[in-house]
Protein backbone atom coordinates (compact mmCIF):
# COMPACT_ATOMS: atom_id res chain seq x y z
CA UNK A 1 0.00 0.00 0.00
CA UNK A 2 1.23 3.50 -0.91
CA UNK A 3 -0.29 6.62 0.62
CA UNK A 4 -0.68 9.54 -1.78
CA UNK A 5 -2.75 12.66 -1.24
CA UNK A 6 -4.60 11.08 1.69
CA UNK A 7 -5.54 7.95 -0.26
CA UNK A 8 -3.99 4.52 0.09
CA UNK A 9 -3.37 2.81 -3.25
CA UNK A 10 -2.63 -0.87 -3.57
CA UNK A 11 0.32 -1.83 -5.76
CA UNK A 12 -0.14 -5.50 -6.58
CA UNK A 13 2.81 -7.60 -7.77
CA UNK A 14 5.22 -4.79 -6.82
CA UNK A 15 8.27 -6.84 -7.83
CA UNK A 16 7.09 -7.32 -11.40
CA UNK A 17 9.80 -6.03 -13.75
CA UNK A 18 8.47 -3.26 -15.97
CA UNK A 19 11.78 -2.01 -17.45
CA UNK A 20 14.25 -4.69 -18.43
CA UNK A 21 17.37 -2.56 -19.05
CA UNK A 22 18.07 -2.17 -15.31
CA UNK A 23 15.35 -4.38 -13.88
CA UNK A 24 13.13 -1.63 -12.46
CA UNK A 25 9.80 -2.85 -11.14
CA UNK A 26 6.25 -1.65 -10.79
CA UNK A 27 7.10 -0.51 -7.25
CA UNK A 28 10.10 1.42 -8.59
CA UNK A 29 7.80 3.22 -11.02
CA UNK A 30 5.39 4.12 -8.22
CA UNK A 31 8.28 5.43 -6.10
CA UNK A 32 9.50 7.52 -9.03
CA UNK A 33 6.13 9.27 -9.31
CA UNK A 34 6.17 9.93 -5.56
CA UNK A 35 9.59 11.57 -5.99
CA UNK A 36 8.38 13.96 -8.71
CA UNK A 37 4.86 14.49 -7.35
CA UNK A 38 4.98 18.30 -6.99
CA UNK A 39 6.14 19.28 -10.51
CA UNK A 40 4.18 16.43 -12.09
CA UNK A 41 0.91 17.63 -10.60
CA UNK A 42 1.62 21.24 -11.61
CA UNK A 43 1.37 20.19 -15.24
CA UNK A 44 -1.17 17.32 -15.20
CA UNK A 45 -3.53 18.09 -12.31
CA UNK A 46 -7.22 18.16 -13.31
CA UNK A 47 -6.44 17.10 -16.87
CA UNK A 48 -8.00 14.03 -18.52
CA UNK A 49 -5.40 11.41 -19.42
CA UNK A 50 -5.43 8.65 -21.99
CA UNK A 51 -3.94 5.47 -20.54
CA UNK A 52 -1.51 3.23 -22.40
CA UNK A 53 -1.28 -0.12 -20.67
CA UNK A 54 1.55 -2.64 -20.94
CA UNK A 55 0.51 -5.77 -19.02
CA UNK A 56 3.94 -7.37 -19.52
CA UNK A 57 5.97 -4.21 -19.07
CA UNK A 58 7.88 -1.99 -21.49
CA UNK A 59 8.66 -3.71 -24.75
CA UNK A 60 5.61 -5.96 -24.51
CA UNK A 61 2.24 -5.68 -26.16
CA UNK A 62 0.15 -2.67 -25.27
CA UNK A 63 -3.26 -1.15 -25.72
CA UNK A 64 -4.84 2.25 -25.17
CA UNK A 65 -7.63 2.47 -22.64
CA UNK A 66 -9.93 5.43 -23.11
CA UNK A 67 -12.52 4.39 -20.54
CA UNK A 68 -12.10 3.87 -16.83
CA UNK A 69 -13.46 0.37 -16.13
CA UNK A 70 -16.60 -0.11 -14.07
CA UNK A 71 -14.54 -2.03 -11.51
CA UNK A 72 -12.47 1.07 -10.67
CA UNK A 73 -12.68 2.42 -7.09
CA UNK A 74 -15.42 4.95 -6.47
CA UNK A 75 -12.96 7.64 -5.34
CA UNK A 76 -11.56 8.03 -8.85
CA UNK A 77 -12.44 11.27 -10.66
CA UNK A 78 -13.49 10.88 -14.28
CA UNK A 79 -14.86 13.17 -16.97
CA UNK A 80 -16.57 12.64 -20.30
CA UNK A 81 -14.34 13.27 -23.30
CA UNK A 82 -14.98 12.68 -26.98
CA UNK A 83 -13.04 11.58 -30.03
CA UNK A 84 -13.01 13.55 -33.31
CA UNK A 85 -15.89 11.41 -34.60
CA UNK A 86 -18.00 12.19 -31.53
CA UNK A 87 -17.61 8.93 -29.58
CA UNK A 88 -17.62 9.67 -25.85
CA UNK A 89 -15.94 7.92 -22.94
CA UNK A 90 -15.28 8.44 -19.25
CA UNK A 91 -11.59 9.30 -19.00
CA UNK A 92 -9.44 9.30 -15.91
CA UNK A 93 -8.73 12.76 -14.50
CA UNK A 94 -5.33 13.31 -12.90
CA UNK A 95 -6.94 14.78 -9.80
CA UNK A 96 -3.99 13.85 -7.57
CA UNK A 97 -1.10 11.42 -7.41
CA UNK A 98 -3.30 8.60 -6.13
CA UNK A 99 -5.15 8.60 -9.45
CA UNK A 100 -1.90 8.16 -11.37
CA UNK A 101 -0.67 5.43 -9.01
CA UNK A 102 -3.95 3.58 -9.51
CA UNK A 103 -3.20 3.65 -13.25
CA UNK A 104 0.38 2.48 -12.65
CA UNK A 105 -1.04 -0.52 -10.83
CA UNK A 106 -3.09 -1.28 -13.95
CA UNK A 107 0.18 -1.50 -15.93
CA UNK A 108 -0.04 2.02 -17.33
CA UNK A 109 3.35 3.09 -18.69
CA UNK A 110 2.20 6.09 -20.66
CA UNK A 111 0.09 9.09 -19.70
CA UNK A 112 -1.13 10.99 -22.77
CA UNK A 113 -2.46 14.29 -21.47
CA UNK A 114 -5.22 16.61 -22.72
CA UNK A 115 -4.47 20.37 -23.00
CA UNK A 116 -7.66 21.07 -21.02
CA UNK A 117 -8.56 21.05 -17.34
CA UNK A 118 -11.85 20.10 -15.76
CA UNK A 119 -14.43 21.44 -15.49
CA UNK A 120 -14.02 23.61 -18.62
CA UNK A 121 -12.85 21.21 -21.32
CA UNK A 122 -13.65 23.69 -24.08
CA UNK A 123 -10.65 25.83 -23.13
CA UNK A 124 -7.14 24.79 -24.16
CA UNK A 125 -4.55 26.29 -21.82
CA UNK A 126 -1.37 25.02 -23.49
CA UNK A 127 0.30 25.57 -26.84
CA UNK A 128 2.27 22.41 -27.63
CA UNK A 129 4.93 22.46 -30.34
CA UNK A 130 5.97 18.91 -31.22
CA UNK A 131 9.27 18.81 -33.12
CA UNK A 132 9.15 15.56 -35.07
CA UNK A 133 12.29 14.09 -36.66
CA UNK A 134 11.86 13.07 -40.29
CA UNK A 135 14.07 10.33 -41.78
CA UNK A 136 17.61 11.67 -41.98
CA UNK A 137 17.06 14.13 -39.12
CA UNK A 138 19.05 13.59 -35.94
CA UNK A 139 18.87 15.10 -32.48
CA UNK A 140 21.27 17.96 -33.32
CA UNK A 141 18.83 19.15 -35.99
CA UNK A 142 16.01 19.00 -33.46
CA UNK A 143 18.05 21.10 -31.05
CA UNK A 144 18.61 23.73 -33.75
CA UNK A 145 14.90 23.75 -34.61
CA UNK A 146 13.97 24.16 -30.94
CA UNK A 147 16.21 27.24 -30.73
CA UNK A 148 14.43 28.67 -33.79
CA UNK A 149 11.04 28.05 -32.16
CA UNK A 150 12.21 29.74 -28.98
CA UNK A 151 13.52 32.77 -30.84
CA UNK A 152 10.31 33.25 -32.80
CA UNK A 153 8.12 32.88 -29.74
CA UNK A 154 10.28 35.35 -27.84
CA UNK A 155 9.99 37.76 -30.76
CA UNK A 156 6.18 37.74 -30.51
CA UNK A 157 6.25 37.98 -26.72
CA UNK A 158 5.43 34.37 -25.78
CA UNK A 159 7.43 32.79 -22.96
CA UNK A 160 8.04 29.12 -23.83
CA UNK A 161 9.45 26.10 -22.05
CA UNK A 162 10.96 22.88 -23.36
CA UNK A 163 11.08 19.18 -22.47
CA UNK A 164 12.43 16.01 -23.95
CA UNK A 165 9.75 13.74 -25.35
CA UNK A 166 11.23 10.69 -23.63
CA UNK A 167 11.80 9.25 -27.08
CA UNK A 168 13.33 10.90 -30.18
CA UNK A 169 11.69 14.32 -30.15
CA UNK A 170 11.46 17.61 -28.30
CA UNK A 171 8.33 19.41 -27.11
CA UNK A 172 8.03 23.19 -26.65
CA UNK A 173 5.17 24.36 -24.42
CA UNK A 174 3.59 27.68 -23.54
CA UNK A 175 0.98 28.03 -20.81
CA UNK A 176 -1.90 30.11 -22.18
CA UNK A 177 -4.45 32.52 -20.84
CA UNK A 178 -7.77 30.70 -20.60
CA UNK A 179 -9.33 32.42 -23.62
CA UNK A 180 -9.05 30.08 -26.60
CA UNK A 181 -10.30 26.68 -27.70
CA UNK A 182 -8.27 23.99 -29.45
CA UNK A 183 -9.29 25.19 -32.94
CA UNK A 184 -7.76 28.59 -32.21
CA UNK A 185 -4.65 27.11 -30.59
CA UNK A 186 -4.16 24.85 -33.60
CA UNK A 187 -4.51 27.85 -35.94
CA UNK A 188 -1.78 29.60 -33.96
CA UNK A 189 0.44 26.52 -34.20
CA UNK A 190 -0.07 26.37 -37.99
CA UNK A 191 0.93 30.03 -38.29
CA UNK A 192 4.02 29.39 -36.16
CA UNK A 193 5.03 26.37 -38.25
CA UNK A 194 4.61 28.27 -41.52
CA UNK A 195 6.65 31.23 -40.31
CA UNK A 196 9.40 28.91 -39.12
CA UNK A 197 9.47 27.26 -42.55
CA UNK A 198 9.71 30.67 -44.26
CA UNK A 199 12.68 31.62 -42.10
CA UNK A 200 14.44 28.24 -42.11
CA UNK A 201 13.34 26.49 -45.31
CA UNK A 202 16.28 24.08 -45.36
CA UNK A 203 15.90 22.99 -41.74
CA UNK A 204 12.19 23.21 -40.81
CA UNK A 205 8.98 22.22 -42.55
CA UNK A 206 5.29 22.80 -41.98
CA UNK A 207 4.31 20.25 -44.64
CA UNK A 208 1.81 17.71 -43.36
CA UNK A 209 2.47 15.16 -46.11
CA UNK A 210 5.59 13.11 -45.40
CA UNK A 211 6.57 13.05 -49.08
CA UNK A 212 7.03 16.84 -48.94
CA UNK A 213 9.10 17.08 -45.77
CA UNK A 214 12.49 15.83 -46.91
CA UNK A 215 15.25 15.69 -44.28
CA UNK A 216 13.77 18.55 -42.27
CA UNK A 217 12.28 18.90 -38.80
CA UNK A 218 8.49 18.81 -38.97
CA UNK A 219 6.57 21.15 -36.66
CA UNK A 220 3.52 19.01 -35.90
CA UNK A 221 0.81 21.65 -35.52
CA UNK A 222 -1.93 18.99 -35.47
CA UNK A 223 -0.89 17.98 -31.96
CA UNK A 224 -2.97 21.01 -30.95
CA UNK A 225 -6.13 19.83 -32.70
CA UNK A 226 -9.22 19.18 -30.54
CA UNK A 227 -9.13 15.88 -28.64
CA UNK A 228 -5.40 15.40 -29.28
CA UNK A 229 -3.14 14.38 -26.42
CA UNK A 230 0.62 14.68 -25.92
CA UNK A 231 2.84 12.55 -23.71
CA UNK A 232 2.98 14.25 -20.33
CA UNK A 233 5.88 16.06 -18.70
CA UNK A 234 7.63 13.99 -15.97
CA UNK A 235 5.90 10.87 -17.31
CA UNK A 236 7.80 7.66 -17.96
CA UNK A 237 7.93 6.29 -21.48
CA UNK A 238 7.22 2.62 -22.16
CA UNK A 239 10.85 2.00 -23.13
CA UNK A 240 13.03 -0.67 -21.54
CA UNK A 241 15.35 2.05 -20.20
CA UNK A 242 12.47 3.85 -18.41
CA UNK A 243 13.21 7.20 -20.08
CA UNK A 244 11.31 10.21 -18.75
CA UNK A 245 9.79 13.08 -20.71
CA UNK A 246 11.79 15.63 -18.78
CA UNK A 247 11.47 19.44 -18.55
CA UNK A 248 14.84 21.10 -19.11
CA UNK A 249 16.05 24.68 -19.26
CA UNK A 250 16.92 26.36 -22.54
CA UNK A 251 20.51 26.60 -21.32
CA UNK A 252 20.65 22.79 -21.05
CA UNK A 253 19.41 22.17 -24.56
CA UNK A 254 22.88 22.07 -26.14
CA UNK A 255 24.18 19.39 -23.78
CA UNK A 256 21.16 17.28 -22.81
CA UNK A 257 21.30 13.52 -23.46
CA UNK A 258 17.63 12.43 -23.49
CA UNK A 259 18.32 8.72 -23.08
CA UNK A 260 20.11 9.44 -19.79
CA UNK A 261 16.98 11.01 -18.28
CA UNK A 262 15.35 8.00 -16.62
CA UNK A 263 13.54 7.05 -13.43
CA UNK A 264 17.00 6.24 -12.04
CA UNK A 265 18.39 9.76 -12.64
CA UNK A 266 15.56 12.28 -12.82
CA UNK A 267 14.60 12.40 -9.09
CA UNK A 268 18.18 13.30 -8.08
CA UNK A 269 18.39 15.78 -10.93
CA UNK A 270 15.14 17.41 -9.75
CA UNK A 271 16.40 17.61 -6.18
CA UNK A 272 19.67 19.18 -7.32
CA UNK A 273 18.49 21.57 -10.03
CA UNK A 274 14.84 22.18 -9.25
CA UNK A 275 11.89 22.25 -11.62
CA UNK A 276 12.84 23.70 -15.03
CA UNK A 277 9.16 24.58 -15.56
CA UNK A 278 8.73 26.34 -12.21
CA UNK A 279 6.33 29.25 -12.51
CA UNK A 280 5.21 28.40 -16.05
CA UNK A 281 1.53 28.27 -15.13
CA UNK A 282 1.79 31.41 -13.01
CA UNK A 283 2.50 33.43 -16.17
CA UNK A 284 -0.09 32.46 -18.79
CA UNK A 285 0.71 33.81 -22.23
CA UNK A 286 -1.23 35.83 -24.80
CA UNK A 287 -1.77 33.89 -28.05
CA UNK A 288 -2.95 36.97 -29.98
CA UNK A 289 0.31 37.60 -31.91
CA UNK A 290 0.20 34.13 -33.49
CA UNK A 291 -3.52 34.37 -34.20
CA UNK A 292 -2.88 37.67 -35.99
CA UNK A 293 -0.25 35.91 -38.13
CA UNK A 294 -2.80 33.21 -38.89
CA UNK A 295 -5.33 35.83 -39.99
CA UNK A 296 -2.72 37.45 -42.27
CA UNK A 297 -1.93 34.09 -43.86
CA UNK A 298 -5.63 33.54 -44.57
CA UNK A 299 -5.97 37.09 -45.97
CA UNK A 300 -3.01 36.37 -48.27
CA UNK A 301 -4.89 33.42 -49.74
CA UNK A 302 -3.41 30.51 -47.81
CA UNK A 303 -5.80 27.69 -47.01
CA UNK A 304 -5.88 25.88 -43.70
CA UNK A 305 -3.27 23.16 -43.22
CA UNK A 306 -4.48 19.55 -43.64
CA UNK A 307 -6.12 17.84 -40.68
CA UNK A 308 -5.52 14.20 -39.69
CA UNK A 309 -7.80 11.72 -41.49
CA UNK A 310 -9.87 10.91 -38.38
CA UNK A 311 -11.28 14.45 -38.31
CA UNK A 312 -14.31 15.63 -40.27
CA UNK A 313 -13.54 17.86 -43.23
CA UNK A 314 -12.85 21.37 -41.96
CA UNK A 315 -13.73 24.77 -43.50
CA UNK A 316 -11.02 26.15 -45.83
CA UNK A 317 -9.12 22.86 -45.69
CA UNK A 318 -7.30 21.80 -48.89
CA UNK A 319 -8.07 18.43 -50.51
CA UNK A 320 -7.13 15.69 -48.08
CA UNK A 321 -4.96 13.72 -50.48
CA UNK A 322 -1.20 13.41 -50.82
CA UNK A 323 0.19 15.69 -53.58
CA UNK A 324 1.65 12.75 -55.54
CA UNK A 325 -1.74 11.04 -55.62
CA UNK A 326 -3.49 14.27 -56.59
CA UNK A 327 -1.18 14.64 -59.59
CA UNK A 328 -2.04 11.17 -60.89
CA UNK A 329 -5.82 11.51 -60.69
Amino acid sequence: MIEAGGTEVAITHPDKVFFSARGETKADLARYYLAVEAPLLETVRDRPVLLQRFPQGAGGKSFFQKRVPASAPDWLTTTEVSTPNGTTSDALVAADLAHLLWAVNQGCLGFHVWPNRVPDLEVADELRIDLDPSPGVGFPELQEAAVAVHELLEEVGIDAFIKTSGSRGLHVYAALERRWDSYEVRAAAVALARELERRHPQQITAQWWKEERGARVFVDFNQNAPHKTVFGAWCVRPRVGAQVSTPITWEELDTVEPDELTIATVPARLAERGNAWAGMYDRPQDLTPLLERSARDMADGLMDAPWPPVYPKQPNEPPRVAPSRARTT
